[in-house]
């Protein structure tokens, strides 16, 4: 079966860019490439954009009746999961043993990270029916099985630190004040990396002839089998990652036996079908379009979200503005300004270890291309989208775990 490549536009659609001035010209190359798609139909470029494999990371795609497997990204569903516990964060020094035994023993690290006997954990996605959903999907349950609470590798992390409320909030339930909080990255594992290689690489079979400048953006059609295939394979990972951030929570905060009182959580790398504003000339006000976020949270009227820094700085809890032109987006992070390659090349542990001292940040185990310096000031960041987000707390790290190896995409 062979679906031919439409031809490319010329010319890019318009799109807006936040944060201008701290975007590479590679990732603005990536988007304008995006743009020039014949499924395209609106796109923005978030301040934390950076170079990825097809779509830039920090970029938003908005498709008709379509979904591009590499603009979701490898870490389908890769995520944000924000506990806040009622203890003060000082808790963390006094008992500083405990809390990093929690960090070390109830979460794994590392590309092929598993759990091992007894140690897997268990949880209802596991019995979900879409695990049947086709041969393929059904091949990948042991590996969800033998993964669910792990980490994972590359900027993925998991980590204590204070949640700091200037204002009391409704909709955290949470009063002003400075609070013990966990706070999570990282997305559905082996099976998101395997089910994102699988149906990429189906979608550039079927569009052999696509222009090389954009074949990592092939595209399957939601009308396609193919695309109802990866479709449902993707919602199955969306729910895996956000499982797999419950456990992790769930098993940290038991090891040292604090329960949450809030919770914020987002995924990013991930394809919704959402209602946008139709251009002039439309019947109806507003048209469905699949919308693309590769490294962009959603920031809709109201929605929560947690946009992290590094290791080493601030994270934000936000609330969407519902900005139309962004695609209803933010940020996902700070957003590297070195690639891993530049980071372990230029970067000392001396430095990287000098700036963690300077803010009373403990690590306990990261690769040198994760350093604080690898990244954009995430002020810097924020700032640039007072349009699309309010921030409504600030999670400072204070002890943080990542893997210890240097490999994958950013994401």
């Amino acid at each position: 079966m062979s679906h031919m490549g439409e031809p490319i536009r010329e010319k890019p659609l318009a799109y807006q860019i936040w944060g201008d001035n701290q975007i590479d010209a590679g990732s603005r190359e990536q988007m304008d490439n995006a743009m020039r798609l014949p499924v395209s139909v609106a796109g923005a470029l978030m301040p934390d954009a950076h170079i990825g494999y097809g779509l830039p990371i920090g970029g938003v795609l908005a498709v008709e009746n379509a979904v591009i497997p590499y603009a979701v990204g490898v870490d389908i569903a890769c995520r944000m999961r924000l506990s806040v516990f009622r203890q003060s964060p000082i808790l963390i020094k006094q008992k500083i043993g405990q809390f990093k035994n929690a960090l070390l023993e109830q979460t794994v690290f590392g590309a092929g990270g598993e759990w091992r006997g007894n140690q897997r954990a268990e949880h209802e996605v596991l019995d979900d029916p879409a695990w049947s959903s086709s041969k393929y999907v059904a091949s990948l349950k042991d590996i969800a099985y033998r993964q669910l609470g792990t980490s994972g590798s590359g900027n993925h992390f998991v980590e204590w630190g204070a949640f700091t409320v200037p204002k009391g909030d409704t909709a955290l339930g949470l009063e002003a004040g400075d609070y013990l909080a966990l706070l999570s990255h990282s997305g559905s594992r082996g099976v998101g990396y395997k089910i994102a290689n699988h149906y990429s690489k189906l979608a550039m079979e079927l569009h052999p002839n696509l222009d090389k400048a954009v074949r990592y953006l092939a595209w399957l059609e939601l009308a396609w089998h193919e695309g109802q295939e990866y479709w449902a394979a993707m919602q199955l990972a969306g729910r895996f990652a956000a499982a797999n951030h419950y456990v992790i929570h769930q098993r940290v905060a038991k090891a040292v036996g604090v329960k949450p009182v809030a919770v914020v959580e987002n995924h990013h790398n991930f394809a919704w079908k959402e209602c946008l504003p139709a251009p002039p000339g439309f019947s109806e006000p507003e048209r469905e379009v699949i919308v693309h976020r590769k490294g962009a949270t959603p920031a809709g009227q109201g929605v929560l979200g947690v946009i992290p820094g590094s290791m080493a700085d601030p994270g934000y809890v936000v609330r969407g503005l519902g900005n139309a032109d962004a695609l209803y987006s933010a940020s996902h992070g700070a957003g590297r300004i070195m690639s891993r390659k530049k980071a372990l090349h230029t970067i000392t542990k001396t430095e990287r270890d000098r700036y963690l001292k300077e803010r009373g940040v403990t690590l306990l185990a990261a690769g040198i291309d994760e350093s604080p310096q690898a990244y954009k000031r995430i002020e810097d960041v924020i700032a640039a989208q007072h349009d699309l987000v309010s921030v409504i707390g600030q999670f400072r790290p204070i002890l943080v775990r990542m893997d210890g190896k240097s490999k994958g995409e950013d994401v």
